[in-house]
């Protein structure tokens, strides 16, 4: 009898944690999960040199696909996956949270939503608005303690030092429906006070014209773009894809201008030139 009610207990231990499922917020249910099941098993056939070959594998599969921002708001805060309209940050989370997924030799869409999570927010769980990681700082700094990724700019051949007080949100309230609630303004307010002066290393755009530091790129590196901006930290993100070690480096990110994910036509290097409101860039890696 004692074991019986053991075994009962397990039962319904297991029963009740199968069924806690995350709410999730899909684009299209049917062809997001559909998609993400195929993406993961055409990986399962691949053999991967590195976790940023899988980042890079998986990032090209969504070439073309239309940019559309703010996919991530609505009038709650939920775990979001819409496959069919990226923006810079979306792509680049999809990307990471497929590859973190088949490193771990799983295929199911559930796992993926698992990590997505993880990625996304804070100690990977949804709690409000402010516990999705906005700023890439933020975002960096709870990853990199949660093992996810490495922050890798200081190995690079030449690395300069900044500092920002990153508050751009609340000193531009407006532009962000969600901070009109007052809880939610004072939540990101205390973590924005967390990222007074605060430092981190980046490569200055003069320096990635640099051979050694072209070299240094792996195929599938996330890469955060530094903006001249006094408040904010990165304002568009990308991964990095070169055909062969020594080849050279070009961005592929959900362009706002372009109106899709795309390979930038020009190397990398001559990519930021041009834009000069980038002044460098930091450079992330998945860990196993």
């Amino acid at each position: 009898m004692k074991r019986f009610i053991i075994y009962l207990f397990i039962f319904i231990f297991v029963s009740l944690a199968a069924n806690a499922q995350v709410e999730v917020r899909f684009h299209n249910e049917a062809s997001d999960t559909l998609r993400l099941t195929q993406m993961l098993d055409a990986a399962a056939s691949q053999n991967f040199a590195n976790p940023e070959a899988r980042v890079a594998f998986f990032a090209r599969n969504f070439i073309g696909t239309p940019y559309v921002a703010h996919t991530l708001e609505g009038d709650e805060e939920m775990l979001t996956v819409n496959l069919d309209e990226l923006d810079c940050t979306t792509f680049v989370e999809t990307a990471l949270a497929l590859a973190f997924t088949a490193g771990e030799n799983r295929r199911s869409w559930r796992d993926y939503v698992y990590n997505l999570r993880r990625i996304r927010y804070r100690n990977g769980e949804v709690n409000g608005y402010p516990s999705r990681l906005h700023y890439i700082s933020d975002w960096a700094v709870d990853n990199r303690h949660r093992g996810n990724f490495s922050d890798v700019t200081a190995d690079f051949p030449r690395c300069s030092e900044l500092s920002r007080t990153i508050d751009f949100m609340t000193a531009n309230r407006d532009k962000y429906p969600a901070l009109a609630d007052s809880a939610t303004y004072a939540r990101v307010r205390d973590i924005e006070n967390g990222y007074r002066q605060h430092r981190f290393c980046y490569i200055k755009t003069v320096d990635l014209a640099s051979k050694a530091t072209k070299n240094a790129f792996h195929d599938g590196d996330v890469v955060g773009l530094v903006t001249n901006l006094k408040n904010l930290d990165v304002t568009h993100m990308g991964i990095v894809v070169k055909d062969s070690p020594t080849a050279e480096p070009y961005l592929l990110h959900a362009s706002m201008s372009g109106g899709k994910v795309m390979i930038s036509p020009q190397p990398l290097a001559e990519f930021m030139k041009k834009n000069r409101q980038f002044i460098g860039l930091r450079v992330f890696r998945l860990n196993e």
